[in-house]
């Protein structure tokens, strides 16, 4: 037995919803990837200079290493979830 083809919405019919190409997305999604390129490929790129100052018994280029690229990370992925969870609530409000 075939099932009849079911209408698709108009809204679901692109590849991504038109609120994910709004300005405010596209910004906060640029500043985060600068963040993160500017964590991982600065603590690289400074890691000889880093290594002068020392934390707690261990040089600040182990720490950036070992635990901040990944604290910083989350917490980009922290800040994400948070601004769109804001957009989302004034987007309710403003259509509401």
């Amino acid at each position: 037995m075939v099932q009849p083809a079911r209408p698709v919405d108009a809204e679901q019919a692109g590849p991504f919803p038109p609120d994910l190409h709004d300005v405010r997305h596209l910004r906060l999604k640029a500043a985060l990837l600068l963040l993160w390129a500017l964590v991982s490929f600065g603590a690289t790129w400074f890691a000889r200079d880093l290594q002068a100052i020392v934390v707690a018994g261990w040089p600040l280029g182990y720490w950036i290493a070992a635990q901040g690229a990944v604290v910083v990370f989350i917490a980009i992925v922290v800040a994400y979830c948070w601004a769109m969870n804001r957009f989302e609530r004034q987007d309710a409000e403003g259509h509401g």
